[in-house]
């Protein structure tokens, strides 16, 4: 079963490539099912006076649903199309992500976090956000929005769970507590994560999750799904072989796929 989860179009502003460009890729490449998981508009910040470019206008939502859903049938036999969402966990916006999510017929949510407060810990031209930082300090504010994340009961799966280390900012101690307790509170919340293979193309040169932490979701039993976080059509599927090889090795042998908020376990 070749899949690929989470995806990226031109609507979000810093993809490019139409919805239908992607299915077409997919089908070109073998895939069997195709995540589309573009980002939620932005809600805590004001798009007019934010960084430019970082995810579709709130007017391009039930446009982009429209046309997902369309695809999905278009190209019933040749790929199964599924349409997600990015949801970011924004906390204090909790309702409005609420409203978004009810307010369509998802296959999934993808639960990422990508704010803390107004900063973007994984837009490359907020890096300046580290400076004058305790790193650990940021460290724990991060996983402490991933677990209350997990308390909500908005998503399917938590995306990219340790991004924060995307540009190579780390703290000096150890970090294994506060990634233990993150997927910890995965398992109670019954959801999954992805391993995200798009970490290889960034500073932090490895996927999202880490070796030891895909070893410790493979423990605690908690189902894994996959994605290349390609923003581009020609970045579809990415270094996803790659990725299969690493939830082989750590002893995975069937992957979460989604279908109106239904988890189903596939081999792989």
């Amino acid at each position: 079963m070749l899949i690929d989860y989470h995806t990226h179009h031109e609507r979000c502003g810093h993809a490019v490539g139409k919805l239908e460009e992607y299915v077409k890729q997919g089908i070109a490449i073998g895939l069997h099912q195709i995540g589309l998981s573009d980002h939620m508009p932005l809600l805590h910040v004001n798009p007019d006076e934010y960084y430019p470019e970082m995810a579709m206008p709130m007017a391009e939502l039930p446009r982009y649903v429209e046309e997902a859903f369309s695809l999905k049938e278009k190209y019933k036999g040749q790929i199964d199309v599924r349409v997600g969402l990015e949801g970011d966990y924004i906390e204090g916006s909790e309702e409005k992500i609420e409203a978004i999510i009810n307010a369509y017929p998802w296959d999934y949510v993808i639960g990422s976090v990508h704010f803390l407060g107004t900063w973007d810990i994984t837009d490359f031209r907020q890096t300046q956000g580290w400076e004058g930082r305790d790193p650990m300090a940021v460290y724990e504010q991060y996983y402490d929005a991933i677990i209350k994340a997990t308390k909500t009961g908005f998503y399917d799966y938590i995306g990219h769970i340790d991004v924060i280390k995307r540009f190579g900012f780390k703290p000096e101690g150890d970090v294994t507590a506060l990634e233990n307790a993150a997927l910890e509170a995965v398992q109670r919340s019954g959801m999954a994560i992805e391993l995200n293979a798009s970490g290889l193309r960034h500073a932090c040169a490895e996927m999202f999750p880490g070796r030891r932490m895909l070893n410790y979701a493979k423990e605690l039993g908690i189902p894994i799904t996959i994605g290349s976080d390609a923003h581009s059509p020609a970045r579809l599927a990415e270094n996803l072989e790659q990725a299969r090889v690493c939830l082989k090795e750590a002893g995975f042998v069937q992957l979460a796929t989604f279908e109106r908020r239904i988890r189903t376990m596939v081999d792989f």
